[in-house]
Order: structure tokens, then C-alpha cells, then sequence
């Protein structure tokens, strides 16, 4: 029997990005890596065949390191996922949730969860990770104590669940990329909606921003994310990432880039994927 295809993630085994890579890759083996950087480098060095990364959240917005790492990194981006995120509150076996005093995890998962741990009326404490906060747990066992992680965390370390979806909004989504190292990934499909993600940085004349950018409208075409960033510790904003509905084959498209290539020094396509049918829902 063949070795089957791995898939790199950041955080521990249990994370939301394991949980999205065995729903929407359930033949291929999750592989956790400590840092973006080493999923990005697990992916490039051909030890895993793709890479599923988290690039932003329903409630707490852009993931910051993935957004700076992603036009350095060698890889295309081929698909695009939608993850809706649910918290579960486990313990070690046989715990009582009024013993529980002190509850673990990421900072962003226990401020998505305030109000059911202001109902506890326990402490918080903060993790690297909600998966790595279930393994601690599990490592060292304690009934006063408690861990916010996804349900696939208390399957793994032999937690229980004390209580179920105990996020604040049920909005709560993460949106991954999934991303390979072929520089010369299969196009999808001709007639599916896509979505063209790339990187540009605009020459430095005034107003060059506002007309590098006046071609997507004048040939209407759909533009879903503009960021700034800043280069090489200079403080001023002239390095973008931009996704836009389309694919740079299409006339409007094609039309719009030629213009931003005229008012800017670099452009480069990170990829064109299928658009993730979630997107007609959300924004409905």
C-alpha cells in the first residue's frame, strides 16, 4: 500500500487547521508543524504536498504572520476553504465543571467564548494554542482546571467535553488557503466562479495607488481584498495584497492588471483557485 500524501498545518494535533484538513482532505495524513514558517517550508521541500492555512477570521480578522510570509514563500495558492469554528470546553475525566477554576487556551478563542467563562466566573489563561492547551491538560492532569479546543482536541487526548459550542457568535468563521508548491498548479475548471489572489507594490509617484487601481473599475471588475503592508522596516505603504473575482485569462481582468503593471514595480500572481461556494452564502 502507497504512503499517503501528507498535508502541513500549524499547531498541535486537534488544532482547527488539523480539523480542516481531515474535512476537506480526509485522504491525506494532517502533518503539524510549531510555526507557519515550517508548514510553508514543509510544503516547499516536497515532505508534505500541500499546505492548509489560515489566512483570516470572521471576528478576529487577517491572521498577520501568514498575510507577510505568503509572497516570500515559493508556493501558489490553489483552493480556498471555509471553516466554521466551534469551542468546546473539556477536562480530564471525571471532572466537574463546578470544580473547574482555571480555564486554557489561545487568547483569541478565550475572547471568542467571554460569555460562557464569565457565567463560570473561573480565571483564564492564556496558550499558544487551543490544541496545545487539550495535550497540556491531558499531560498533566488536574479537575480544577479546564481547556477551550475544537471537539477533534478532546478525541485525541482523552479529554471530556463539559460543554458543547461554546462560542459567542455562531458567525465564527475561518477562511484557509490551501496551498502547493507546483509553480505551475492545473487551472480550474473553464465557466467556475475563481478568485485571483496577488501581490504588487506601486512606483512611487502621487496618486499612483488611485490609478494603478482605476482599471478594476473601469472594466468592472470585482475587487474583495486590498491590504498595505509594510517592507523591510520602511514606514510607508506601498506593498498590497489584493484579491479580485475572475481569472487573468478573462478579458476585464486581463485589461485591469495590464493597467496596474503600467503604475507599479512588481506584480506577481500567487494563484487562481476555484471561489469556495461558502462566499454565495456569507453574502447573502
Amino acid at each position: 500500500m502507497s504512503e499517503r500524501r501528507k498535508i502541513a498545518f500549524q499547531g498541535e494535533p486537534g488544532a482547527n487547521s488539523d480539523e480542516a484538513c481531515r474535512t476537506y482532505f480526509p485522504d491525506m495524513e494532517p502533518r503539524p508543524c510549531a510555526s507557519f514558517e515550517d508548514a510553508f517550508e514543509a510544503v516547499r521541500s516536497g515532505e508534505c504536498a500541500l499546505g492548509m492555512i489560515p489566512v483570516e477570521n470572521s471576528i478576529a480578522g487577517r491572521v498577520g504572520d501568514v498575510h507577510h510570509l505568503l509572497p516570500h514563500s515559493g508556493l501558489k495558492i490553489i483552493g480556498e476553504r471555509f471553516k466554521p469554528i466551534r469551542f468546546q470546553l473539556m477536562a480530564n475525566p471525571g471532572t466537574r465543571i463546578e470544580d473547574v477554576k482555571t480555564v486554557a487556551s489561545m487568547p483569541i478563542a478565550l475572547g471568542q467564548c467571554r460569555k460562557v467563562l464569565r457565567q463560570l466566573g473561573v480565571r483564564t489563561e492564556q496558550a499558544g494554542d487551543t490544541a496545545g492547551a487539550a495535550k497540556a491538560l491531558a499531560e498533566h492532569p488536574d479537575k480544577t482546571r479546564a481547556a477551550i479546543a475544537p471537539a477533534l482536541a478532546a478525541e485525541i487526548y482523552g479529554l471530556e467535553i463539559l460543554m458543547r459550542d461554546i462560542e459567542d457568535e455562531r458567525h465564527n468563521t475561518t477562511r484557509f488557503l490551501v496551498m502547493t508548491a507546483d509553480p505551475n498548479p492545473a487551472p480550474p475548471a473553464w465557466g467556475a466562479p475563481c478568485v485571483t489572489s496577488f501581490v504588487f507594490r506601486v512606483r512611487n509617484l502621487p496618486a499612483a495607488l488611485y490609478k494603478a487601481l482605476g482599471g478594476f473599475a473601469t472594466n468592472g471588475v470585482n475587487m474583495t481584498k486590498l491590504e498595505s503592508y509594510m517592507e523591510n522596516g520602511a514606514f510607508t505603504a506601498t506593498f498590497f495584497y489584493a484579491e479580485v473575482d475572475g481569472r487573468p485569462d478573462d478579458g476585464p481582468l486581463a485589461r485591469a492588471l495590464e493597467e496596474l503593471r503600467f503604475f507599479s514595480t512588481r506584480l506577481e500572481i500567487l494563484g487562481v483557485y476555484p471561489a469556495d461556494p461558502f462566499r454565495k452564502t456569507a453574502g447573502s
